[in-house]
């Protein structure tokens, strides 16, 4: 297996990803999206890896905006140039020599499944789809990981988002909106058992990376606040769609939302025991959905 660091062009602006190709590629090939502030470097990547051990081209990119792609400001989190990455690294692809251009499948990992979701829905260069602990930012910030917060707390990020709009047009600095709180501890008091595994992942030794997103631009939030990815999910079938969760993720509820609105083949594969973010990192979780993943692959693009 070989890894080449490649970059494509999305809506203008110039995308950093790692392409890797198995030593007998066969032309499949699938785009790997990472969760919400991550890199490539970190669980797409992981997960790219693992499958083109199992024979399939993958492509792991950064979103626009991020990581080591281009795009300013920083931290922008905008749902509409998420989902034309993912439409752009599939044309990519199919200017590759190792890759058969009826043979790509998306795999979106948190909230690239959302996305994945949604590029998918109006993308019919696309064969299939499969997503890790499926979530969308949009409906998390709306309402909680767990699907319960109270809507006062998005009515007040909108405040601080309008508030923002209107500094920068005086011609100040509108501050940014910080992700993570300083401990673990102070994220446990905020987002209980998810929070701190996050915070755990993203800003302890667990998966720390330089270039993961700890803030997004104020503007992210108003963006997301009118985005709703699930809605192109009628559109996919009768392409398959596979949803993989942890049994134990309190992030569950958007997949299954999801699922609801699946109009051809959709399949839940519960990994036992495992949270949303044991997903990440942790192989023993990881190693069952990609067994999985190979398995629909396989048998979406053989045929």
């Amino acid at each position: 297996m070989t890894k080449t660091t490649v970059t494509f062009t999305s809506a203008g602006l110039d995308i950093a990803a790692h392409l890797y190709v198995p030593d007998h590629a066969d032309g499949r090939a699938l785009v790997v999206g990472h969760p919400g502030t991550g890199v490539k470097e970190q669980t797409s990547g992981t997960y790219a890896r693992l499958l083109a051990e199992q024979g399939f081209v993958t492509l792991a990119f950064d979103a626009a905006h991020q990581g080591e792609s281009g795009g300013l400001p920083r931290g922008l989190e905008d749902p509409a140039q998420r989902i034309e990455d993912f439409k752009a690294a599939v044309s990519f692809l199919t200017t590759r020599p190792e890759v058969d251009a009826d043979r790509i499948e998306l795999l979106g990992i948190c909230a690239s499944g959302g996305y994945s979701l949604a590029a998918t829905g109006g993308d019919h260069r696309v064969k299939a789809v499969a997503t890790v602990c499926t979530a969308e930012p949009a409906r998390q910030f709306r309402y909680g990981a767990d699907g319960t917060q109270d809507p006062a707390v998005f009515q007040g990020l909108l405040d601080a988002a309008a508030q923002a709009r209107t500094t920068a047009a005086r011609g100040e600095d509108p501050g940014v909106l910080t992700m993570f709180p300083e401990t673990a501890e102070q994220a446990g008091a905020l987002g209980g058992e998810h929070g701190v595994e996050g915070w755990e992942y993203y800003c302890g030794a667990r998966g720390h990376h330089e270039r993961s997103a700890k803030f997004l631009t104020w503007d992210s939030v108003d963006k997301m606040a009118a985005s709703d990815v699930f809605h192109a999910v009628p559109l996919i079938g009768p392409r398959p769609i596979l949803q993989i969760l942890g049994e134990r993720a309190v992030t569950a509820w958007m997949g299954l939302e999801a699922h609801r609105r699946a109009t051809g083949p959709a399949e839940i594969h519960w990994i036992k025991g495992a949270s949303h973010v044991d997903l990440y990192d942790k192989r023993e979780y990881i190693d069952q959905a990609v067994g999985k993943l190979t398995d629909f692959s396989t048998g979406t693009l053989d045929k």
